[in-house]
């Protein structure tokens, strides 16, 4: 059958499935696997269009016989005058059915053309059965805020609601000391129902106190009629009130005591809109919008006591168990997770403040939900006001929210998934390995919330039995099914099949062919999450030792080298730029976190895990454009030696972009040359930048944060952080004048490389 692999052996999810792998073939024992160092893992985005998006078919996939859950793929063995086709994944002769009668071998269905490993089903609706119901957002408001941000916050949720469907439902959850739901079912009458903040609320509570009681709860995927009509609306209804509502909204009047905090019931207030969901539209695709100003200092998810005198928790905090809140907060989120994912229902949190706000702690319930996070210093700051936007509009903007998503993956029977890292849940089906990488013991996840960026890690672990390697019955092939429902954005529900296969290696010996099939981008996108997981679930895990370890081993087991001779050290071109990575990774985010708060490592670690390769490596390997006037943009090393007097530099690190000014070109800017009609070069230079930077900002979620900084400024630092430190303070005076140094102990590429050569040729 059709090879869905490139001719050149490594795997490009832009060229048909979006799935690609850390290694392109697979050895057959699990010793050489695991003397490969790197997991066997695939990086897959469930509903990602790709480059040419998988037709839709108007009915559901043709399976395998049970107990084998596989669909008609282009890889079953087809047998046109029988009408048989062979499963081959359980290697099943299935007869097809009547309505496949007229298939040929000059006519067959979708489901078998060599291009479309990756399938959509349109899956039918029974007749008579209601349309699907609409979407839901309930908005969560922190009222603890200046008078100014909260203005920002209003404002933000006023533009929401223009942009959301008429038709879709909203409600509305405000929070300082005290939660209140509004009851938006009155326009003439303002009516709120109160919850104490600083006392722990069970759903079943919350029922009674909004009358919603056990007896009139709604059916999976239907709606109390009460509940819609007094805390959900749909937007047409409804938008003059809650807008009217917006404009009346004032900031928390319960008094604050000099030296204390606000006291802010984030968690209650959270637990009132997932009651109140799971009461009015479970089943359905509703997300819970969090606009969070600050830490949270009463009841439930508490990180930080109202005493200003009492700091908030720091990574050192964490690492002695001297964070006095923080488990029995994670342990309060858990059980929230647990709720929202068995009600169908997604937390989004955009947190908007200078200080931390408990991220860290709000991390598992937003992850496991399968929400959005944005963190930013403020409500009015363009990374929230953007961000915030970009979530409801539709359009090329649109991010295909969707809801309620199941992931099934079925492997041949050499293979078991050890689990997945990324926003699901288990859901706890027996299956998988016996050693568990986060989501694991299973074959099926829930994503109650996905979008066209949701991306997945599923790890592998290799067991063959003692048939599959005997001559003769081995399988030279490899076959993975990833199936993944979902209700999209217009409410239909949809399957999408997509179906891989990878060649297994015979010869154990065959490290040649392994390093020919390796993909080093996606393997240092699957090494920096496997390291990020160990880093916060265990204890005293060092991750650069265990990175450079790992590397020590891959480059001695794949490197051509004489023992003992550094000189003699060379590696295959498909492991060139891994140890650049590697680099990059042991100085990025996600394994330095001096320098920054629990909240912030949890963003950033959030959002690594949920991005595809191609922004993951972004992430860890920031690029470098270069601007000068003798030639046009042009990529340049990520080195301290790329800073010229002369030339723009325009960093992407994808949680920021950087656009920097040479020292002449910043003193040129200054002068106003810019302005003159005899240099509109000039002012042609500083636009490109600025035009390439707001073309990066349009197609990114969450919107990257713009500085703009000059050679020896005070923001040049966002800069200098990310380049290897080639000349440092210790070898500036071998450097020309106008040259710029980076100020660290840290070892540059250049030496890193060569302690990699001589160590590897050790071993």
């Amino acid at each position: 059958m059709a090879d869905a692999t490139g001719s050149d052996g490594n795997w490009d999810g832009r060229r048909g499935d979006d799935v690609r792998f850390s290694f392109d073939v697979w050895p057959r024992t699990k010793i050489e696997a695991s003397k490969c160092v790197i997991p066997f893992a695939a990086v897959i985005s469930p509903i990602s269009g790709g480059s040419g998006d998988a037709p839709v078919l108007p009915y559901p996939p043709l399976r395998c016989k049970p107990p084998c859950p596989a669909a008609l793929n282009p890889y079953c063995r087809v047998d046109f005058s029988a009408k048989i086709w062979i499963c081959p994944f359980c290697f099943t002769r299935n007869h097809f059915p009547p309505h496949y009668a007229a298939i040929s071998e000059a006519s067959f269905p979708a489901e078998l053309f060599p291009q479309y490993t990756s399938i959509e089903y349109s899956l039918p609706v029974a007749p008579g059965s209601p349309p699907p119901p609409p979407p839901v957002f309930v908005f969560v408001v922190d009222t603890c805020l200046l008078e100014e941000e909260l203005d920002f916050a209003k404002s933000a949720v006023q533009r929401a609601l223009g942009l959301i469907p008429e038709h879709a439902l909203v409600g509305f959850v405000s929070f300082g000391t005290q939660a209140h739901v509004h009851e938006i079912g009155f326009p003439d009458l303002s009516k709120a129902y109160i919850f104490r903040g600083d006392k722990e609320i069970t759903k079943d509570q919350v029922l009674e106190q909004l009358g919603l009681s056990v007896a009139g709860r709604a059916a999976a995927g239907g709606f109390q009629k009460a509940g819609v009509d007094r805390f959900l609306m749909p937007v047409s209804d409804c938008e003059f009130t809650l807008n009217s509502l917006l404009d009346e909204l004032q900031t928390d009047q319960w008094p604050v005591d000099t030296g204390n905090r606000a006291l802010r019931c984030t968690g209650v207030a959270l637990s009132v809109a997932a009651g109140m969901l799971g009461a009015c539209a479970p089943g359905t695709g509703a997300r819970i919008i969090a606009l969070v100003g600050g830490p949270c200092t009463i009841g439930p998810g508490m990180i930080v006591s109202k005493d200003l005198s009492e700091p908030v928790r720091s990574h050192k905090d964490l690492d002695k168990d001297a964070a006095p809140h923080f488990h029995k907060a994670v342990k309060f989120y858990e059980v929230l997770a647990k709720q929202l994912v068995s009600q169908g229902h997604v937390l989004d949190l955009f947190a908007s403040a200078l200080d931390q706000v408990g991220v860290a702690e709000m991390k598992i319930a937003v992850e496991r939900t399968g929400g959005l996070v944005v963190l930013a210093e403020s409500f009015g700051h363009s990374v929230f006001k953007d961000s915030f936007k970009r979530v409801f509009e539709d359009g090329e903007q649109s991010l295909g929210l969707s809801f309620n998503g199941t992931l099934d993956i079925h492997c041949s029977k050499d293979i078991k998934i050890q689990g997945i890292i990324g926003p699901c849940t288990s859901l706890e089906k027996k299956g998988g390995a016996d050693t568990v990488i986060g989501q694991g013991n299973t074959t099926s996840w829930k994503l109650c919330g996905l979008d066209r960026s949701t991306c997945l890690t599923v790890f592998f672990d290799i067991s063959p039995s003692e048939r599959s390697n005997q001559p003769g019955l081995a399988n030279e092939n490899l076959y993975i099914q990833f199936a993944t429902s979902y209700q999209n954005p217009e409410g239909q529900m949809r399957l999408r099949v997509n179906t891989v296969t990878r060649r297994w290696v015979n010869n154990t010996a065959s490290s040649e062919e392994l390093a020919e099939g390796f993909d080093q981008e996606t393997a240092a996108v699957v090494m920096a999450r496997f390291v990020s997981l160990k880093m916060e679930t265990e204890e005293e895990f060092d991750a650069t030792r265990y990175l450079d370890r790992s590397l020590i081993r891959i480059c001695s087991k794949f490197g051509d080298y004489r023992k003992d001779d550094p000189a003699s050290f060379t590696l295959n071109s498909s492991f060139s730029i891994f140890p650049q990575f590697m680099f990059n990774l042991r100085r990025s985010q996600f394994v330095q976190v001096f320098n920054n708060s629990p909240d912030e490592t949890a963003y950033f670690r959030m959002l690594l895990n949920r991005e595809n390769v191609t922004n993951s490596l972004v992430m860890i390997q920031p690029s470098l454009l270069s601007y000068s006037f003798n030639s046009p943009p042009v990529p340049t090393l990520l080195d301290v030696a790329s800073i010229q007097v002369d030339r723009i530099l325009l960093l992407d690190a994808y949680f920021s972009v950087v656009i920097f000014h040479g020292l002449t070109i910043a003193q040129w800017r200054n002068m106003g040359y810019q302005n003159q009609p005899e240099h509109q070069a000039f002012a042609q230079l500083l636009k490109a930048p600025q035009d390439d930077a707001e073309m990066i900002k349009k197609d990114r979620f969450p919107v990257p944060r713009l500085v703009v900084c000059d050679q020896h400024g005070s923001q040049a630092r966002f800069l200098l952080a990310k380049l290897n430190p080639s000349a440092t303070y210790n070898t500036a005076n071998d450097l020309a004048p106008g040259s710029d140094i980076i100020f660290t102990d840290d070892v540059s590429l250049q030496v890193f490389i060569e302690h990699l050569q001589r160590l590897s040729v050790q071993s």
